[in-house]
């Protein structure tokens, strides 16, 4: 796993520059090969590989600005300049596909009889084993390395190979029944580079948006915070992402009713401190529930609305209580399901529910939502 983020871009260069150099090395074997055979599948492809290291080239460029330190105006970094260069790629790949298709089509109508060699089939399958290796190898950096850029590049370049591929069964086809099929698989494979590109920008656009919580890493924050002694529970974790690997959030946890500020201050810092070196998410905030330890009346109210509450479908949890026996204030948070078909006539019939059950009660109950729900 890479560990710092100036360790990161620089494998995310270094990657990006292998396949630079691959792809303007094979770009320029299949255009000369190409224009000698007169095979408009083969000069596409030649094109496409030049494209591809334009991808590696916006790859670098979006690391690099990616990496600049936060400024007044960006205060949270500017790691998510990362998921615009994956769209400009994904991009890149639909128009690919695109022209592809197009120039395959306009092929069917007027075709052109290719002339291949041993040689240039040697070259097209020597490329298709090159851009296998190039692709699997760029997608799993950009695992490791949570870069989108990367995993789209290598995704690319397996396309690519097969493309390659298609190009060199339409040659052997030609060159063994004199059939020309070559524009015809074109077509097919444009389709498919399409629904690739279609793909690649729709995750995109998703992460540009905004998904909910990765569930490993909020389950494990949470677990993190519920270590710690006298934390009763963790909830209404929020985490915001700002490029890859790269989040801050808050949480609330509950403490009993006996801490004092000075405690609370202490456990806060520590959980802070503890989240950020274990999960590198930096908790901007840490909001308090205190849970009764005093009063018999107030816990059983609890348990009792705690029933209640979860007695209703769709609700997942309840929690931050509170009740004030003089005032006749009652307040706590209800966790509605993003599953429900409609979530405010749940919380509507817990209201009811509970209202019914403490009738002499004012209560404040929050519509509240898991971000990391599964």
């Amino acid at each position: 796993m890479i560990k710092t983020e100036d360790s990161r871009e620089k494998t995310i260069v270094k990657t990006s520059i292998i396949g630079i150099a691959a792809n303007v090395l094979l770009a320029a074997f299949k255009a000369v090969i190409g224009i000698l055979s007169n095979s408009i599948a083969i000069v596409m492809d030649a094109v496409n590989n030049f494209s591809d290291a334009g991808s590696s080239l916006i790859t670098i460029i979006g690391t690099k600005l990616a990496g600049r330190e936060p400024d007044k105006k960006h205060p949270f970094g500017h790691g998510r300049i990362e998921y615009l260069s994956a769209l400009i790629i994904a991009v890149i790949i639909l128009y690919a596909g695109i022209t592809s298709f197009t120039e395959s089509c306009r092929k069917i109508i007027n075709p052109v009889t290719p002339e291949y060699s041993v040689v240039s089939l040697v070259i097209i399958a020597v490329a298709v084993v090159v851009k296998i290796v190039l692709g699997r190898f760029v997608k799993s950096v950009g695992r490791k390395v949570n870069s989108s850029s990367l995993v789209n590049s290598g995704e690319d370049a397996v396309l690519d190979s097969v493309i390659s591929a298609a190009t060199l069964i339409a040659a052997v086809v030609f060159m063994a029944f004199g059939i020309s099929v070559e524009a015809y698989l074109g077509a097919v494979i444009s389709l498919v580079i399409i629904k690739a590109g279609f793909d690649m920008l729709k995750e995109t656009v998703s992460h540009i948006l905004g998904e909910r919580n990765d569930l490993e890493l909020s389950n494990s924050i949470k677990e993190t915070v519920r270590s710690f002694p006298d934390v009763r529970g963790a909830y209404d974790l929020v985490l915001n992402n700002y490029g890859p690997d790269t989040w801050n959030g808050s949480i609330h946890i509950e403490i009993p009713d006996t801490y004092s500020a000075d405690m609370i201050d202490k456990l806060t810092r520590s959980i802070q401190e503890e989240v950020y070196c274990k999960h590198q998410v930096l908790l901007t905030a840490v909001g308090i529930y205190s849970v009764n330890t005093k009063d018999d009346e107030i816990a059983r109210a609890q348990k009792k609305a705690g029933e209640i509450v979860r007695s209703h479908p769709h609700v997942l949890q309840m929690h931050g209580f509170y009740m004030d026996t003089e005032k006749k204030d009652m307040r706590f948070d209800a966790v509605i399901s993003l599953g429900a078909e409609d979530r405010k006539a749940v919380y509507a019939a817990v209201l009811k529910d509970v209202q019914e059950a403490f009738p002499d009660y004012d209560l404040q109950i929050g519509m509240d939502t898991d971000f990391s729900e599964h």
